[in-house]
């Protein structure tokens, strides 16, 4: 590529290299040569096709010419054309045998559910990559008690590894959503202009006859096809795999989200990984943005765009295909892929890399983690022969009176105040009421549940293999 004009970041800056180049256009066409070859084979199989002329079309498989190609395209402004005309030039023999009976949806779409599926059997292997990173936050965090927040306002006590587990059980239905849209993508097949595979039936003049011939060449490709189609592959299919795309954004966005709102000094919690070269920002030295988390979460609000224009193509593919969807598949399709990869990198980046504050994470519970018991008091003293009417009252009065020392920036004193309050200390001991107050004990089942989910992902099988054309 060059950088003298515009080039889009997930050519250069976003996802993996290995993606990358499966979505470039040399392999795009080198995997169109793949399935010409692949189908006259198996006409040659059927006698339509000689051993020769094969033999001509596997020497030249790989000549792929983008620059010549293009070229041709300026005269037929069909791209898939322009390629088989460069491929026929440069096998003599084989070239006037490519394409026999086929459409060239038959060529583009096999190549397009091979490459998303090996895509995506790539971002699956990430995910679980992902999840494992979890399981081990997961299991070294699920008895570190801390505050947990509802409207951005503290609440009780939770853990952190029960928080890392809220995370890795949205990303475990990812998974599974992945791995069902994976095992369901399946080809067009090689059936002709409207999917009724007509012209291949005529070429081998027997009933089912074509049938073989679709086999041959989609187990080359590792595919399966459906009963029925039309000139394309439901265009559904893509917006099934998109919106799960857009689903492991979303689950990775809002991971992201906490990361930065927990790393803010009101929080002070969790600290993304800092390098010691790494600059904040241009203008304050002192500053340690979090970057990869607003990384993560800019690129994810991509995927619901991407999503919505796969939606359309479903929707507006009129009766047996139209072209409408052509244009923008060349770029949704692999910048989603390329997007969820940059994601599920930097997700791993900032799991590896999180700093979790425990002193911090204790300040907090020692400011607010209190409240959360001043119920199981006023539960106590009831039980004790109190009115709950003026129990709750009197409760309420200290909590503000402690809530109010903390504004002004003093510890909290909740735990002084109520083994003073009159009411109280005649009904409750005071060692009771402290250790009611106590928010270690106030965590519930959460490191048990916890557990459970780093035990579901230790269980996680292997995401299937989309092997390798080469």
């Amino acid at each position: 590529m060059t950088h003298e004009r515009y080039a889009s970041p997930f050519s250069w800056r976003y996802g993996r290299e290995e993606l990358r180049k499966l979505f470039s256009e040399n392999e795009r066409r080198r995997l169109w040569r793949v399935a010409w070859v692949a189908l006259a084979e198996a006409q040659e199989r059927a006698g339509l096709v000689t051993a020769e002329e094969v033999a001509d079309l596997r020497a030249h498989a790989n000549d792929v010419d983008v620059e010549a190609a293009i070229a041709i395209e300026r005269e037929t402004h069909h791209d898939l054309v322009a390629e088989l005309r460069l491929f026929a030039r440069q096998a003599p023999i084989g070239g006037g045998r490519l394409h026999l009976g086929a459409t060239s949806m038959d060529i583009e779409d096999t190549v397009d559910v091979y490459r998303i599926r090996r895509a995506l059997s790539l971002l699956g292997e990430s995910l679980r990559a992902l999840l494992l990173r979890f399981e081990r936050r997961i299991r070294d965090n699920a008895d570190l008690a801390c505050m947990a927040f509802t409207h951005l306002q503290p609440a009780e006590p939770t853990t952190v590894g029960y928080r890392f587990a809220i995370y890795a059980q949205d990303l475990l239905l990812d998974y599974d959503h992945l791995r069902y849209v994976f095992e369901r993508l399946h080809a067009k097949g090689i059936r002709g202009a409207v999917g009724t595979s007509a012209s291949y039936e005529a070429l081998t003049g027997k009933s089912g006859g074509s049938e073989a011939m679709e086999r041959y060449v989609l187990d080359r490709f590792g595919l399966e096809a459906r009963d029925v189609s039309t000139q394309v592959y439901s265009r559904c299919l893509d917006h099934m795999v998109v919106a799960t795309l857009a689903g492991i954004g979303a689950s990775l966005s809002k991971f992201a989200a906490d990361v930065r709102i927990l790393s803010s000094p009101a929080f002070g919690e969790l600290a993304e990984p800092f390098e010691a070269s790494q600059v904040g920002s241009s203008a304050m030295p002192f500053k340690r943005n979090p970057v990869l988390s607003e990384r993560i979460d800019s690129l994810a609000r991509l995927l619901p765009a991407y999503a919505g224009v796969a939606w359309q193509n479903a929707a507006t593919n009129y009766l047996e295909r139209t072209l409408d969807d052509s244009a923008n598949r060349r770029t949704t399709l692999p910048e989603s892929l390329l997007c969820t990869d940059e994601l599920l990198s930097l997700a791993q980046r900032v799991v590896d890399g999180l700093r979790i504050d425990e002193r911090k994470i204790a300040q907090n519970m020692r400011d607010y983690g209190p409240f959360a018991g001043t119920e199981a008091v006023m539960m106590e003293a009831a039980r004790a022969g109190g009115d709950r009417g003026r129990l709750h009252a009197a409760i309420r009065d200290v909590s503000l009176e402690a809530w109010s020392a903390l504004e002004k920036g003093r510890d909290n004193p909740l735990s002084q105040l109520l083994v003073e309050h009159a009411e109280l200390k005649t009904r409750v001991d005071p060692a009771e009421i402290r250790h009611l107050l106590d928010p270690a004990t106030h965590v519930g089942t959460a490191p048990a549940r916890a557990l459970r989910v780093a035990d579901r992902i230790a269980a996680l099988r292997s995401f299937p293999e989309q092997p390798v054309i080469s």
